[in-house]
């Protein structure tokens, strides 16, 4: 029984700190794709904003401007993408590839001299009272800053998606250019802004990942977070505060498995190495044709054009 606890507890632990970077990803995903555009680079974005948010805070020794430092560069590998899709035309999933590779190869070369160093970093806050209820409290009120901001940036957006004036010209670019264009909106400007902000949020994704869980660099460490936020935006049906079920269905899934290695379960690490992609793309075949539904009109014929 008391591994039975150990293994809950771990789970509900792990759900928020390894969900925090993924939800960021998703968050910067789904402003993106709902403004009708569609960025398989998020996962560069998250290693531009690991890599450059973590050698920043070193030489500097400011987790701040580390923060900001993985926004920029989140952000700026994402307005690359911006200009080759919206005025060059390209193939948007290839040139997502290509720029997750891009991303991929730029933080191995400029971060290959802090790999394994470790810093001091964000450290937990704890939330009076809160922090106090039974396993729970623990899971979600001592956390980093970054975990409070998240927490707090879903009900945010979802109330700038549905109830501003940015927010539904957003969703109308989304939906038809064509409408957008008759309303007086310039959907170009629009999208342009939605990628660079998602690839920011990406960014801060990465920089949460690197300052705030693991407190080191090392190469590739997303191992795949951002293809993970892509998928999360389809379970979230594009949806801010069902993209918090998601990120942290994701981040308790790594909990769990890191809990069943503890304890010793009878499995093989490579099979629970597997497990938190195995119960995201369970749960996204499940919710495959209510998300068909709710994708954006823009987004379906983005879709079309690239197959």
């Amino acid at each position: 029984m008391s591994d039975v606890w150990l293994v809950l507890g771990g789970t509900l632990t792990g759900a928020v700190g390894p969900g925090i970077s993924v939800l960021y990803a998703t968050y910067g995903e789904l402003i993106t794709e709902r403004a009708g555009r569609i960025n398989l680079g998020i996962e560069g974005s998250m290693l531009m904003g690991a890599c450059f948010g973590f050698i920043a805070t070193v030489e500097t020794g400011s987790v701040t401007v580390g923060i900001f430092a993985g926004m920029i560069g989140g952000g700026a590998l994402s307005l690359i993408l911006a200009y080759l899709v919206i005025y060059r035309n390209t193939n948007q999933l290839a040139t997502g590839f290509a720029l997750t590779l891009f991303g991929a190869g730029i933080t191995a070369y400029a971060g290959r001299s802090y790999v394994d160093s470790t810093i001091g970093g964000l450290n937990p806050i704890s939330i009076p009272f809160l922090s106090e209820i039974p396993k729970l409290g623990s899971a979600l009120f001592e956390q980093d800053i970054l975990a409070y901001t998240a927490y707090a940036l879903g009900p945010l957006l979802f109330w700038g998606l549905h109830y501003t004036r940015t927010g539904l010209s957003l969703k109308a670019v989304g939906e038809s250019i064509s409408v957008a264009y008759a309303a007086g909106r310039n959907p170009y400007v629009i999208q342009i802004a939605a990628i660079a902000i998602g690839g920011a949020l990406a960014g801060l994704g990465g920089a949460q990942l690197s300052l705030g869980f693991t407190h080191t660099w090392s190469e590739g460490m997303t191992v795949g977070r951002g293809f993970v936020a892509v998928g999360l935006v389809i379970f979230a049906m594009w949806s801010p505060l069902r993209a918090m079920v998601g990120a942290f269905l994701f981040g308790g899934a790594i909990g769990l498995q890191l809990q069943l290695q503890t304890v010793g379960a009878p499995v093989s690490p490579f099979i629970l190495d597997m497990l938190p992609y195995l119960i995201i793309i369970f749960v996204m075949a499940l919710w495959s044709r209510a998300s068909a539904r709710a994708m954006p009109e823009g987004l379906k014929g983005v879709l079309k054009a690239t197959t």
